[in-house]
This record gives C-alpha cells, structure tokens and sequence, in this order.
C-alpha cells in the first residue's frame, strides 16, 4: 500500500532526474514536509523526517523500494554507529542524577564562592554537568539552585540563571557525547577527539559571553523574581528526584508547579525521575570522585586525539592510546567508573545501580528514534544527488563549508525549533562537501552545524517555554534573555569555528 502511494507521487511528479532545478524541488518539498508536520500538524519528528525522506527521493528520482530502501540504510548505519553511544552517555547522566553527584557539584561550588564571582561560578557548574547529561535533565537539576540562591543573595535571578543556561546550552550543541553533536560526527564520519578537543576550546569563550557578561547586561533591563511554587523549601530529599537538589532542597516532582509538559527535551520525551536507594540509605556522592567520574571519558577521548596528533604510528603509547581512547570504550570506562563513585558510594546495591543505569534508557528512546530518522534522511539526501548539487553549489559560489553548514542549521533550527533536527539534517545535506576536507576541518564542521542549531530558539521549540516556566518569565521577556542568550552562542560558535579553522 505504502509503495502504491509513493509510486503515485513519483507519476505526479516525473522530471529529468538529472535536473538541478528538479532536485531543489525535491528538496525543498521534502523540508516542506518535515517542518510542516513538526510545526502546523504536530507530528513527532521521527515520523516527520521518514515521510519527508520518502517524499524527497520519491520526487527527485528514485522508485519507491529504492527509497525505503535507502531510508532504512541511512537509520541502520546511524543506529550502528551512534546509537550505543548516546546510551551509555545517558547512563552514567543517569546515575549522576540518581545519586546526587550533579547536587554535590552544584552545592560545593556555589557555597565556596561570593556573591560577585556567582554569575561565573553557574556557568562553569552548569558546563560541567552539562558534559554527561541532557539539556533538560541540567535544567531540572540547577535551575532549583538557580533559584534558592537567588532568595538568599542581591544577585538578580536572571543574573545567576543565565550563565547557568549557557552552560548547558554550549555543551548540548557543541560537544559529544551529546546526540547532536555525535550524529553529526557519525554522518560526516568526523573525528570525535578532535571534535571534543576543538569543541571544549571553542565552547570556553563562548561560555563566558552568553553567560556571565550577557547575563550581567540583561540582568539590568529585565528584572524577574523567582516563582515561590518552585523555590526549595526542604533541606533533605531522597537521592532521585527528577527535580532534586540535595541538601540545598527540592522542588520535588515537576507535575506538582503545572510545568510538567515543559519539562520536555527537544523531541518532546518527558524527564523521567530515577529510582531511590534502599540498602544502606541514599547519600550523596563526594565532591571530587563525582568530578572525576564526568571528566573520565572526556579525558580519554582528548589523549587518543592528543595522541594522533603528536605521536607516530606504530607505537605502543599511541597504539594503546587509541583503544582507550575510543569512544565506546572511554565511555564504558566512564559508566564502570560511574556504578562504584556515583552508585554504591550513593548506598545503592547491585540491584539498584542496575536499575539506575537502564532506568536511562527509556527516556531517550524518543532521541534514539529522531536519530536514526535523521540518518535514514540523510541517506536519502545523497542517494537522491541532492548532496553533490549542494557541493556543487558551494564549490561555484565559492562558498566556504563551515559557512554553509552553520547556514543550513540556522534555517532548520528556526524553523522546526528541534537542535537535534537541524544537525542531523545539515550534516546531511553538507555531506558530500566533508569528502574533500582535512580531518581537523571535518570536526569544525560538525561545530559549525552544531552553533547553527543552537540559533535564535523560539515559541516552536519545548526549551523556550521550559525556561519560560521555571523562570516565570513573559514570553517577551525570554526572548530578550533565553532566544537572544541562544544566539549569541550561535554566532559565538561561528566565530570560533572560523578562527579555529585559520589555525589547523
């Protein structure tokens, strides 16, 4: 039946396939669809992009079977590649959660600093938790702080918040083991050491100006006041809480303050909350064995890249370097590392930290999903020619690839309002232009698609009306601080890429 209808639409429309103007209509049609479904129809975007990729292979050419068949190559290579990834990722996020690990790390910087390094002191916090865990899961567990500090300081709300939110933000798009940024490694079949070196170099100054120098400017031209429904109140929860923050209080389950359908990451999966330690009784984590169990996998990946660069082949330090280095294998030292520092150190048994770890897992079986769709419509985008018209078109505009990629997102992101469809989507489509490039230059290009994904989020995207919430902010008053906070990260991104791109 599928294939009937397909073949209906390929009658309809049946130019020369080797047209230009012929495959821009197919692409525009298929974006059409895409953004459409997402935006008027309120179609899950995992569904989205398969009827927009089978509509843009079946206009630009191809016949039905072979676009199923190129759609459902693209999610199986994207799923292979990623997919494992992104899981383990969230598995130690979700035992940083689950612990109270992210609750020690947010309270032991914050109660170590004064009122005027605070601003600067979220920002860094918030980059730091921000590494393992999604943007929401960040949001739900500092913006709590966020908040309690705020009452018990002169420090503006939207002076401590903002920074916070730039830190998370920054990671989420530029640096894995984040689904955005690791499909596009995986589609542009970048370098992830490289990627994660150059992301966190780029990601600092970038911090430091959507944070606490923006935040201090519109801190004085929008004045908000912490919503008391979400204020913390107690001084004990137990370890688990979607919306915990250790000793500091609680805000306890978002559904109780009427925000529990802002609560939501990109794609529209509710925060789940975590299991809560029996066994000897939950108690947070220290300080640095928290630290060191985020920064462990980020660690290994930056040898093996430091290695590649500096030692030869062949070598026994570079050899090794590699294996641990590799993405899968520092992330599951990571987790390993996670189940003894995060798990039983929270007085969770065996039975609990297996619980804790794939307790992750259903809540990003939504990004999983938008994944591997995205791959599959990638795979159509090149099967289809669309792809080498692209490069065609940036070689003759003289048109440099970096530029391109971030363009591409921006359009994407404005108007769909998901991050991790218009990475996925630009990756894509600038493909073809990856062929051609260096290996360090790949890995920029996968930045620059990532700070173009970031741009200018709006009333379409489920971040700004999460913010909106929890800030309770006016919608005019989260575009002046959250939308313009988000792209200046974006051209922040650029400007780094750029500069980065005159140096490798």
């Amino acid at each position: 039946m599928i294939a009937q209808v397909l073949q209906a639409i390929q009658l309809a429309v049946d130019p020369p396939k080797s047209s230009h103007a012929h495959l821009i209509i197919a692409a525009v049609l298929g974006f059409a669809v895409v953004i459409l479904l997402i935006t008027v129809a309120k179609v899950h975007p995992f569904l989205s992009l398969i009827f927009g990729g089978l509509v843009l292979g079946i206009v630009a050419g191809l016949a039905p079977a072979d676009a199923i068949t190129s759609f459902s190559a693209g999610v199986g290579t994207t799923v292979g590649g990623v997919g494992l990834l992104i899981a383990v990722g969230a598995m130690i996020g979700g035992l940083l959660a689950a612990s109270g690990g992210a609750d020690q790390i947010v309270n032991t910087v914050v109660d170590r600093v004064n009122e005027n390094r605070l601003p600067w002191a979220m920002a860094g916090v918030a980059a730091l938790i921000g590494l393992p865990l999604f943007f929401e899961v960040g949001v739900v567990l500092l913006i709590p702080v966020v908040l309690l500090v705020s009452t018990r300081t002169t420090v503006p709300l939207i002076k401590i918040a903002i920074p916070a939110l730039a830190g998370l933000s920054v990671l989420h798009g530029l640096v894995p083991p984040h689904p955005g940024p690791l499909a596009a490694i995986g589609l542009l079949k970048a370098d992830l050491g490289l990627t994660l070196l150059f992301g966190l170099i780029i990601a600092i100054p970038t911090v430091i100006i959507a944070g606490p120098i923006f935040g201090s400017y519109i801190s004085r031209l929008v004045v908000a006041e912490a919503p008391e429904a979400l204020i913390p109140t107690r001084e004990h929860v137990t370890a688990g809480s979607a919306g915990s923050v250790g000793s500091a209080g609680s805000v306890g389950s978002a559904g109780s303050t009427g925000t529990q359908d802002a609560i939501r990451d990109d794609i529209g999966s509710p925060v789940t909350e975590r299991p809560v330690a029996r066994g000897r009784g939950p108690r947070r984590p220290a300080f640095w064995p928290a630290v060191a169990t985020i920064l462990l996998p980020v660690v290994l990946m930056l040898l093996r890249a430091i290695g590649e660069l500096t030692l030869d082949e062949g070598t026994t330090l570079r050899d090794t370097l590699e294996v641990i280095g590799t993405p899968l294998i520092a992330l599951l030292a990571g987790l390993v590392l996670a189940m003894f520092t995060l798990g039983f150190a929270a007085g969770y048994d065996r039975e609990e930290v297996s619980s804790s770890v794939g307790g992750a897992l259903p809540a990003i079986a939504g990004i999983l999903l938008i994944v591997a769709a995205g791959g599959g419509f990638k795979q159509v985008l090149i099967d289809a020619g669309v792809g080498d018209m692209v490069a065609d078109f940036a070689k003759d505009a003289n048109l440099s690839p970096l530029i391109l990629g971030w363009l591409v997102a921006v359009g994407i992101r404005v108007a769909t309002g998901s991050a991790t469809v218009a990475t996925i989507t630009a990756a894509g489509i600038v493909t073809p232009l990856a062929a051609d490039l260096n290996s360090p230059t790949v890995a920029l290009l996968v930045l620059a698609i990532g700070s173009g994904s970031l741009f200018f989020s709006h009333v379409n995207d489920a971040g700004f009306w999460l913010v909106k919430e929890y800030l309770g902010l006016t919608v005019g008053q989260t575009i002046k601080t959250w939308s313009v906070m988000e792209t200046i990260i974006s051209v922040c991104g650029l400007v780094g890429v750029l500069v980065m791109s005159l140096l490798v």
